[in-house]
């Protein structure tokens, strides 16, 4: 079993930031990439930020310049810095792993369940 469990959303106002986490447990082996999706109200999920395990990272243009992604030295969690939040960045954020859970086994796409985000005065 692999969980990943995330922290950090809530309510913020406009030109705000919030930090968002997400680790990783379980059966482990390995873990090829992280990043962080979103989605709100009536669109499909988007990617917002991922990186590799080698520290690689891409950004929507959407928030290219505002928001970070990193992760720890374990490359177990993975945190999204969200700075000059925007009402538009209202969603639903949902952390991705690509995680190997034997030495053998295949890449699976793993979800946390999600973090409410929502920027409003």
């Amino acid at each position: 079993q692999v969980q990943l469990v995330e922290s950090g959303g809530g309510l913020v106002q406009p030109g705000g930031s919030l930090r968002l986490s997400c680790a990783a447990s379980g059966t482990i082996s390995s873990i090829s990439g992280m990043g962080w999706y979103r989605q709100a109200p009536g669109k499909e999920r988007e990617l917002v930020a991922a990186t590799t395990r080698y520290g690689l990272a891409n950004y929507a243009d959407s928030v290219k310049g505002r928001f970070t992604i990193s992760r720890d030295s374990a490359l177990r969690t993975v945190f999204l810095q969200m700075n000059n939040l925007k009402p538009e960045d209202t969603a639903v954020y949902y952390c991705n792993g690509r995680i190997r859970t034997s030495a053998v086994g295949p890449l699976r796409d793993y979800w946390g369940q999600g973090t409410q985000v929502t920027v409003s005065f």
